[in-house]
């Protein structure tokens, strides 16, 4: 399932995970491993924060993801299940046909 993570990284923990080189390679060892969609960092409320679009295969990968971030950079983590363009058309397709089904 198409997932968007949405994470926060506090400042101090951040500073302190960059000075040690825990952060680089917290991610870099992440997007190896979930060879994301998508993935695109930035400030976010005075904070670091970031958004990776990833294939979440079953929900039992999210503490895989979840745990290494917590522990080496103290993120707050959200995970989002999301559409694309295509997926979003076949689900208004499917509303469409379940709705002609009923009127006939």
């Amino acid at each position: 399932m198409r997932t968007v993570m949405r994470m926060t990284i506090p400042v101090e923990a951040g500073n302190a995970s960059i000075a040690d080189g825990t952060m680089p390679k917290t991610l870099e060892s992440l997007l190896e491993e979930l060879k994301p969609e998508a993935a695109y960092f930035f400030a976010q409320n005075g904070e670091r924060g970031g958004f990776i679009v990833f294939d979440l295969k079953d929900t039992s990968q999210i503490p895989l993801v979840a745990v290494p971030l917590f522990k080496n950079v103290q993120a707050k983590l959200e995970f989002h299940p999301a559409m694309n363009v295509e997926d979003l058309k076949k689900g208004l397709s499917e509303i469409g046909k379940k709705q002609a089904t009923k009127a006939a």
